[in-house]
């Protein structure tokens, strides 16, 4: 079983290293609070929110995925340069056709150097027609 490296509230790091570390490994869920059963319904993935993360031959984010609790719903995967071999945000968005009942969303992600990171989950309210 992999390591699983989890999010770190970044504002009580005092050095500046370990808040880059850690915000450029973790993804991020952005998306509405609320979701109508049946519609598609997006979801962004974003790596990191301040610091971006390198796209180096060597060491890039190599996939992004979406999960609703223990279902892969989708994933993305990315080759070295694909962001143009400069520090970048990986994103993707996902479109998702949500069932009758709520959602709870979270995202993994793996860096060729530093291995799997998950995201805080979010719970999403689905609604009827």
């Amino acid at each position: 079983m992999p390591r699983v490296f989890t999010p770190v509230d970044i504002s009580k790091e005092e050095k500046e290293i370990r808040k880059d570390y850690f915000d450029r490994h973790t993804p991020v869920i952005i998306c509405d609070e609320r979701a109508i059963e049946g519609e598609k319904f997006r979801v962004k993935i974003r790596m990191g929110t301040e610091y971006a993360h390198p796209d180096d031959l060597d060491h890039f984010i190599q996939y992004l995925q979406l999960w609703n609790r223990e279902t892969l719903m989708a994933e993305a995967h990315f080759s070295p340069g694909s962001l143009g071999n400069l520090p970048e945000h990986a994103e993707v968005d996902f479109y998702i056709v949500p069932g009758p009942v709520s959602m709870n969303l979270s995202a993994m992600a793996v860096c060729t150097k530093h291995g799997l990171w998950q995201s805080e989950s979010k719970e999403v309210p689905v609604r009827k027609k």
